[in-house]
């Protein structure tokens, strides 16, 4: 067997930063093992497969299945494989088609292209007051003694958000080193599936970014995601309510960093948009 296969470099328009995806374009439907063994091996924090369904191919399809793999175990969102994946059909296989639709376990995912960017429309996961002292050692572990403005849930996702203090530099979330043996050790409550930190943005500054964060999720193989499209539908919804704003400019400063434009909709979505840069392609044989 030969699958067609790509890595995609998503939320940044140069090679090397944002977050590297790889992307399987399948005939038919493969075993769930074997879905996973091909991400196990990649290596990456997400692996996508786009199979046809009842498209006749990926150039004139509009409608594909999508799933994601961590290499520990499939997921049941993710926003910049779901970017990458569509830059794979729109740049590479010539997609005639407006908009694409994925059918994943999250639903129906729509991307379209704006200019040098693609959109993503996505559900929006507000989050809820998390009782800090619940989670306290969580907390110690990934911020240590860096001051905490509010902690919020958000169920439907499993994320925890952290904001951290308005009084904090930009230095004070870039220069966290959370280890994945102490968050997994000290999660005791079973529902959280990623760490979501954050700050508040400058928007006065330039490029003027509303906010920036980091991602940590050891309990899906991956310490740190460069840049996380599914975290922003929970910060989107955070940082629209606490400034009052329905389009946000989103830097998740990790290591490779990436930036995301955001759109909190008033139907309970959002529109998530970034490009993305394809650096490899290839076959991979079994």
């Amino acid at each position: 067997m030969e699958i067609p296969i790509f890595t995609v470099d998503a939320f940044t328009n140069v090679p090397f930063k944002g977050n590297p995806a790889a992307i399987c374009l399948i005939e038919n439907e493969l075993k769930d093992d074997l879905y996973q063994n091909i991400a196990t091996e990649m290596n990456l924090s997400q692996t996508a497969f786009i199979t046809k369904r009842n498209s006749m191919d990926f150039s004139s399809g509009a409608r594909f299945g999508l799933r994601w793999f961590s290499p520990q175990n499939e997921v049941p969102l993710c926003g910049h494989a779901t970017l990458a994946s569509a830059a794979v059909l729109f740049y590479l296989k010539k997609n005639v088609n407006p908009v694409l639709v994925f059918e994943t376990m999250s639903g129906e995912l729509y991307v379209r292209q704006h200019e040098e960017s693609l959109i993503m429309d996505f559900p929006l996961n507000k989050p809820n007051p998390q009782d800090q002292h619940e989670i306290k050692d969580l907390l110690k572990a990934v911020v240590g003694e860096v001051p905490i403005q509010d902690v919020c849930f958000s169920p439907t996702s499993g994320n925890l958000l952290i904001r951290l203090a308005d009084t904090c530099d930009r230095s004070a979330l870039t220069s966290l080193k959370p280890e994945a043996v102490a968050l997994l050790k000290n999660e005791s409550t079973g529902k959280i599936k990623g760490v979501i930190v954050t700050m508040k943005g400058a928007p006065t500054a330039q490029p003027g970014y509303d906010f920036c964060s980091r991602y940590f999720a050891p309990w899906v193989g991956v310490l740190e995601d460069p840049v996380c499209g599914s975290a922003h539908t929970v910060l989107g919804a955070y940082w629209s309510e606490k400034l009052s704003k329905k389009k946000l400019l989103a830097y998740q400063c990790s290591r490779r960093g990436g930036e995301l434009g955001l759109e909190v909709r008033d139907d309970g979505r959002i529109n998530i948009s970034g490009r993305a840069q394809t650096i490899l392609q290839g076959t991979l044989k079994i």
